[in-house]
């Protein structure tokens, strides 16, 4: 799925009326099949540009275009998942990655076939009749990344998922991720504070500005191939020009 972003801004209103510009000028596209991350300062509107793509907010100007159309509200081609897990505490593990097939009104044995199927990708199928408060931060995490995959997107939109993990389990996530992605084949749009992990996991980075936010460079990183080494020369500099970037160094 290819997303087309075009002159991009938005602008919020407190209870008083004072305007708050949050975007602004976002030019972007984003390829089919990429991981593409997005690295900023906080507060600089990372989180907004993807409740935009995800349906969840609106522009106050520009417009988001999917495969050439426009994109004006929610859709089933692209999935959310939050780095607070929102799974239902009440539900197995199975009926959990179950859910959004049961909104769809698919049937009981078809949508825990397909339930069954992205279990075992993320190595949970021994896990399904579990209930969430039974299994770790990061195997909540990867029924969260099931349950988005069940409904078959095109696209995911992954806001900080590893936040709340521990440093070991968080690079476990990311090599987790990026097996799950080499599968797959979704494109991914990833939101973290982390340079190391945007560095790990992308093929590009975003970096924005501090509020309002704008795309500050955009800087590739294909020529370090996947399985990444964090202790190579091509991954050390290129951390540290995204460093650079983010605290306002020169970009050259």
């Amino acid at each position: 799925m290819k997303l087309a972003i075009r002159d991009l801004s938005k602008v919020f209103v407190t209870g008083t009326g004072e305007q708050v510009p949050a975007l602004d000028g976002i030019n972007l596209t984003v390829d089919d099949e990429e991981f593409l991350c997005i690295l900023g300062p906080s507060g600089c509107g990372k989180t907004t540009l993807l409740r935009i793509i995800a349906g969840l907010d609106t522009p106050t100007t520009g417009s988001i275009q999917v495969d050439g159309e426009a994109l004006s509200g929610p859709s089933r081609r692209i999935a959310m998942i939050f780095q607070e897990y929102s799974l239902f505490p009440w539900r197995t593990v199975l009926d959990n990655v179950s859910f959004g097939l049961e909104v769809q009104g698919r049937d009981r044995e078809e949508r825990f076939a397909v339930a069954r199927k992205y279990l075992d990708l993320v190595g949970l199928a021994s896990f399904e009749r579990n209930l969430p408060y039974e299994l770790s931060g990061g195997m909540r995490q990867r029924v969260a990344v099931a349950r988005a995959l069940a409904t078959e997107p095109a696209a995911l939109l992954m806001d900080e998922p590893f936040g709340a993990l521990d440093a070991q389990t968080r690079n476990l996530m990311q090599t987790e991720l990026q097996e799950i992605w080499r599968k797959t084949r979704k494109t991914i749009l990833f939101v973290t504070h982390s340079v190391d992990e945007a560095v790990f996991l992308a093929d590009r980075i975003v970096v924005l500005t501090e509020r309002p936010g704008r795309i500050r460079e955009i800087v590739p990183v294909q020529k370090c191939p996947h399985p990444r080494d964090r202790t190579c020369a091509d991954f050390v500099e290129i951390r540290r020009h995204v460093l650079d970037l983010i605290s306002g160094g020169s970009s050259d």
